[in-house]
């Protein structure tokens, strides 16, 4: 029974790891003012008649906090690149000097900067209910051992463990909320 007990806890907390880590992914996509290469990471190109992701066809890099540049390693993708960036539909408008594409990034207005803060909040919302998902079925399956002869007092330790496991996880969420939304707030 053990063994099935931290079966279950570790796989809980692997669950609730990967709901943490989809969340930086998302959070790492809602731009917070400054230039980040990250901001193109949904970016994908058409490269010799396949998608590919930008940072796969040219170097991505921030010369300062208000411009992204794209130095592609060939020279003739430099228009497939431009029609990415603009069928991603970030709200950017590339340019390019014949060498590399050039993305200025324009200052955030206060009702813009509301907007990505509910954003990032619905995002973190959607991560807490991941969480208290993973909770539930740990708890359902420690019940399915119950009645299969786990001891009660084990039984309610592990939900206890399980319940620490949660707090643990969404205190996490609201720390990188709470860090997201200063970010965007921050002018």
């Amino acid at each position: 029974m053990n063994e099935e007990i931290d079966f279950i806890l570790d796989s809980t907390k692997e669950s609730m790891q990967a709901a943490i880590a989809h969340l930086e992914k998302k959070l790492l996509n809602i731009r917070a003012g400054k230039a980040s290469p990250a901001m193109l990471g949904s970016v994908m190109v058409e490269y010799y008649g396949s998608p590919t992701p930008l940072n796969q066809v040219g170097n991505v890099t921030t010369p300062d906090a208000r411009t992204i540049t794209i130095q592609p390693f060939d020279k003739s993708v430099i228009p497939e690149i431009e029609k990415g960036i603009q069928i991603a539909n970030l709200g950017f408008n590339p340019m390019n000097n014949g060498e590399s594409v050039i993305i200025s990034v324009p200052p955030l207005t206060e009702e813009r900067r509301k907007d990505l803060a509910k954003q990032a909040k619905a995002e973190a919302e959607d991560s807490k209910v991941g969480i208290r998902n993973d909770r539930k079925n740990a708890n359902n399956e420690i019940k399915k051992l119950e009645k299969e002869g786990l001891s009660e007092d084990l039984a309610k330790n592990t939900e206890v463990d399980i319940q620490t496991l949660t707090d643990t996880y969404i205190k996490k969420i609201d720390e990188m909320l709470s860090h997201k939304e200063k970010e965007i707030m921050t002018v």
